[in-house]
């Protein structure tokens, strides 16, 4: 079967450079993607067990129609699959399977199954080639583009792991069919985040569009995507390993990851949840030290707010530590250097930029004065 029209972003990077393709079709058609990859006719699939149920039949047949040979692991759906214990299992049968390091490996599913199966490619006889095929909105437009891999650590999140660049990226839009609605806007955090950080008329261009998109219209989708990816792999053009630019990608991402911490990675917040408020948070702070208008963090929680989404930490239920210890989750953070903690602040709209100069006091009262609503 062929893959209907899609769009093309490339991610130039040299000797490791590749496409990716957005629109619908792709996991069904995805044997004529992937066919001038393969020394021989067989891939290894890497899912979860709740993709599996839903795409890996149409995956596979493709394939196997093709005369390629699958071989495929489900494991466990959620975001504590992202652990030693479920890598290790996946690198053993990796192994088991007799992957070499000219193969393929395929990850078909959200976030976490692209950057575990990523991790598990980068380190695999040091390093085999492999495709992602998201499935979420999260990973089409964010992770499963640049090459970060990796697993969580009880210290926090995303703390092991490897720059591994995927062989190619094929994002699938039919696939946003089947999420769930607090899935499909949890990606749609990390959408909005793309508008905030960098493009101030893809913000405007949701902002009109977003209720449309959610509801299903498949162009909007399809054009959400590709413009979300464009702007990621030109970062990523520029800044390969997070020296400089790339961090803007972070936005909302250092409050994120502490109340994703403080959540236990769970299903009490997900992952674009969590960015999104931490958007929000971000432009409070910056409002607060004078960078952007007072006007610029109420537009972003209002449009979060017609999205139907998370905007404000009392919104996440259950306990939650206090300021004090939310501040010292965030001294867990990656993006800490030199001891001190960098935040990915705003001048406006479509105008981020990192700092390490951040008061302690303005933060923690950003911070207590968005719980005082718990």
């Amino acid at each position: 079967m062929t893959s209907p029209e899609f769009a093309t972003v490339r991610v130039e990077l040299g000797a490791r450079s590749y496409d990716v393709l957005v629109g619908r079709g792709l996991i069904a058609g995805a044997a004529g993607h992937l066919a001038p990859f393969l020394h021989r006719p067989r891939v290894a699939v890497v899912t979860d067990e709740n993709v599996a149920a839903a795409h890996l039949h149409a995956l596979t047949a493709g394939l196997e129609a093709a005369g390629i040979v699958v071989v495929s692991l489900a494991l466990p759906a959620g975001e504590a699959t992202k652990g030693w214990p479920q890598f290790t299992r996946c690198v053993e049968w990796l192994l088991e399977q007799k992957v070499e390091r000219r193969d393929i490996v395929v990850a078909l599913g959200g976030g976490v199954i692209g950057d575990l199966v990523g991790f598990a490619a980068a380190v695999l006889r040091r390093g085999v080639r492999f495709v992602q095929v998201p499935t979420s909105l999260l990973a089409q437009v964010d992770s499963s583009v640049g090459g970060k891999t990796g697993i969580n650590a009880p210290q926090g999140k995303n703390l092991i792991g490897a720059f591994h660049q995927p062989a190619l990226v094929l994002a699938d839009i039919g696939a946003l069919d089947t999420l769930p609605g607090r899935e499909f806007l949890s990606g749609y955090g990390e959408v909005v985040k793309y508008g905030l950080l960098g493009d101030a008329d893809y913000f405007a261009w949701l902002e009109e569009n977003g209720p449309a998109l959610a509801a299903g219209d498949v162009g909007l989708r399809s054009e959400a995507v590709r413009r979300a990816v464009q702007m990621k792999a030109d970062i990523v053009a520029r800044d390969e390993t997070e020296q400089g630019e790339r961090a803007l990608l972070n936005l909302g991402h250092t409050f994120c990851h502490a109340l994703e911490a403080a959540t236990g990675y769970s299903d009490r917040l997900l992952h674009g949840e969590g960015v999104a408020i931490g958007c929000a948070l971000a432009f409070e702070l910056s409002a607060r030290l004078g960078l952007c208008a007072q006007e610029e963090p109420g537009r972003v929680r209002a449009h979060l707010a017609a999205m139907g989404m998370k905007r404000d930490i009392s919104e996440i239920p259950g306990d939650l530590p206090g300021p004090e210890g939310l501040l010292e989750l965030m001294a867990q953070d990656k993006k800490v250097v030199d001891g001190t903690l960098r935040f990915i602040l705003a001048r406006g709209i479509g105008a981020a930029f990192v700092t390490g100069d951040v008061p302690r006091d303005a933060v923690l009262a950003v911070l207590s004065d968005a719980m005082a609503g718990r």
